[in-house]
């Protein structure tokens, strides 16, 4: 019971440092969930998760790993292979000699083989954290696709050396030749193990569907437990587990890419099921590193035999040590390219500034450190330990901070819409959060709602060109009021046209009182973010209780008839309604504002063609669902757009809250379809 509170906290705090990052998005989420684990291990509710380096490598590593072995763009990683290899190679044991020298020299207290082992667990960059890290900033592709490149392989050949320098502490023998050989073997066999196990699986699951099986369940339990299978399985034979994992992901990408996988179905239920394992393992993975830090911490700073202040001053100079000399390797193998390659790119301070602040350390680097043996083979303690652990957790602290501030800084782009006002750059901002949401529909397109997605693109195809037409205007805002005051109108209409047909008895009264909630919610929209989206909360959680209590009742083919009863007579309804707006705008609108009135009219007039379709037979119900599970996405796809723009600082909050607020707007119209199937 214990253990699954602890999981509950944990998952707790990963949610909630989302909530914080969207309000504060120029922090980090990792920074933020590193800093609520610390919170959490200072408590005093004696709360202790102690790091099990092996389990954490298999629970955590494998599966992201594997995950970005199967996103990775490797036809992008096979022409950068060259530099990846310089960083993931190259790099890490030139790091582990001066480092490790360094290390020795500020402490002499540490061997000089245990500081080779400290310096090469502080060698590979974080493959997670740099991904969170990269995800705040758009950086160009061929760099990033190097980053990843280095981050997937670079594990491997840092925990060789690592294990290495072990061994050379805890023995006193090291072997330069048998360590080379030894490292081939592991790359090796891990990268082929990795591949036949994962070929081996993919196998299974085509001959499990040969026999008929296409349970969607059991093939994705399969698919969830292969990067454990493959990484216990590699790690069983001494091979390096981190690249088989890799290997194992990109074999399933190629078989992807072949279309051999099972149904779309299949294929969404992973990417949907993948999203979510991945989203609470990231997060895990920095909470938990924030709980061990303030254990970590004390024993250091408790300790008489250290000064703090040296003990910090390590941490600094270290970590300036590793980004300085990840530059000049950097620069000097890409001048040396440059100079020797016809045709490669020339080298730019600011790539090499993006890729020397990107070299972050992670996890990894902490759980490493956590294995490191307690004693000797003679039975001495090994030599300072503590520290070394201490300045591990102090090195990945110190370059997430200088990543998270100097990334951003770096990589911004030179402003190419400085001489833009402010008219200007929200023109630009609703044709950018409208291109999502045609790409989000467009991904989602398939042989059953191609025809519904097609018409949703239009629309926003159509809204983009009147983005475009006003852009002449000398004042967007005042624009954006005028049409709140049009759609006002317009409702203002619709509420006295249904009071006239309850009047005259007309209309079903229910139906009527529907339709006028859903008026209210369309004014709260308009006129009142917060109140709409505690509306919008109440509405679909009662659409919830509604639909399992029909699950509960014997008359369910009644209840279906009435429901379909009811939206007849919600539509017939609906079809009056907008007609009396359009009415009413065009008898109230001045002749100044005929373009905006024209807008709102158009809107009404979609309204209209799509109930007709709608209320003619039991088919256009379905198309309903289809419509609005794509406005839902595309509606998604914006305030995801909006949110980004807001975190990269190119729209202010503002302007975010008056998008988001028009996207509400939108979203009323598609709760209320959704209020029809009750």
């Amino acid at each position: 019971m214990e253990i699954f509170l602890i999981v509950l906290l944990l998952l707790f705090l990963i949610g909630l440092s989302n909530i914080i990052n969207h309000f504060i998005p120029f922090i980090p989420v990792p920074l933020i969930q590193i800093a609520l684990g610390g919170v959490l291990a200072i408590l005093p509710i004696g709360l202790q998760v102690p790091m099990e380096p092996e389990l954490f490598f298999v629970l955590f590593i494998a599966p992201l790993l594997f995950n970005d072995g199967k996103n990775v763009p490797r036809k992008a990683l096979w022409k950068l292979r060259v530099p990846i290899l310089l960083l993931a190679l190259g790099l890490v044991f030139v790091t582990v000699l001066v480092i490790g020298y360094l290390i020795h020299w500020l402490i002499p207290s540490i061997p000089l083989p245990a500081a080779f082992a400290l310096a090469a667990i502080l060698s590979p960059t974080d493959v997670v954290a740099v991904g969170a890290m990269a995800s705040r900033v758009k950086l160009p592709k061929i760099i990033m696709h190097t980053l990843e490149g280095e981050g997937l392989t670079n594990d491997a050949s840092g925990l060789v050396a690592f294990k290495f320098a072990v061994a050379a502490t805890v023995t006193g023998y090291f072997s330069l030749a048998e360590a080379s050989l030894s490292f081939v073997i592991i790359a090796l066999g891990g990268l082929i193990g990795g591949a036949i196990i994962a070929f081996a699986i993919i196998r299974l699951r085509v001959f499990i569907r040969r026999l008929g099986m296409e349970d969607v369940t059991i093939h994705m339990l399969i698919q969830i437990l292969t990067p454990f299978v493959i990484y216990l399985s590699v790690e069983h034979f001494h091979f390096s587990g981190i690249l088989g994992v890799v290997a194992g992901g990109i074999v399933h990408a190629i078989e992807r890419d072949r279309e051999q996988s099972p149904t779309i179905k299949l294929q969404i239920v992973s990417n949907s099921t993948w999203s979510v394992i991945l989203f609470i393992l990231n997060g895990l993975v920095f909470v938990l590193l924030g709980l061990q830090v303030p254990g970590v911490a004390n024993s250091i700073f408790e300790n008489a035999a250290f000064n703090n202040m040296e003990v910090t001053g390590y941490i600094i100079i270290i970590s300036i040590s590793l980004f300085v000399l990840r530059f000049i390797w950097v620069l000097v193998a890409w001048w040396t390219g440059w100079k020797m390659k016809k045709g490669m790119v020339k080298p730019s301070f600011k790539a090499i500034g993006i890729i020397t602040v990107s070299g972050v350390r992670g996890a990894v680097t902490l759980a490493g450190a956590f294995t490191l043996p307690f004693v000797l083979d003679d039975g001495s303690p090994f030599p300072e330990r503590s520290l070394i652990i201490f300045i591990a957790a102090g090195v990945i602290l110190a370059t997430l901070m200088v990543t998270s501030i100097f990334l951003p800084i770096i990589a911004r782009p030179k402003h190419e819409h400085m001489g833009e006002n402010k008219v200007e750059r929200e023109k630009r901002a609703l044709i950018q959060s409208q291109s999502a949401a045609i790409k989000a529909v467009e991904s989602s397109i398939t042989n059953d709602n191609r025809e519904t997605a097609i018409k949703i693109i239009s629309k926003y195809n159509v809204r983009i060109n009147q983005v475009h037409a006003a852009g002449n205007q000398k004042n967007q805002s005042e624009i954006r009021g005028k049409e709140n005051k049009t759609r006002l109108i317009g409702l203002e209409a619709e509420k006295r046209e249904i009071v006239r047909l309850v009047k005259e008895e007309l209309v079903d009264r229910e139906a009527a009182h529907l339709c006028l909630e859903h008026i209210q919610r369309m004014e709260m929209a308009v006129t009142n973010r917060m109140k709409y989206r505690r509306l919008i909360f109440i509405l679909l959680l009662k659409k919830v209780l509604v639909k399992s209590g029909k699950l509960f009742l014997s008359k369910k083919r009644e209840l279906i008839e009435q429901s379909k009863e009811r939206l007849h007579k919600m539509i017939a309804i609906k079809l009056k309604t907008a007609k009396a707006a359009i009415r009413e705008i065009k008898e109230k609108t001045s002749p100044d504002d005929k373009g905006i009135s024209l807008i709102v009219i158009a809107e009404y007039s979609f309204l209209i063609s799509r109930l007709k379709r709608d209320n003619k037979m039991v088919r256009g119900h379905e198309q309903v669902n289809f419509e609005r599970d794509l406005q839902y996405i595309a509606i998604q796809a914006e305030r995801d757009e909006v949110q980004d723009m807001f975190e990269e600082g190119t729209i202010s909050f503002e302007l975010a809250q008056k998008m988001r607020q028009h996207i509400n707007i939108r979203e009323a119209n598609v709760v209320d379809e959704g209020s029809y199937d009750h």
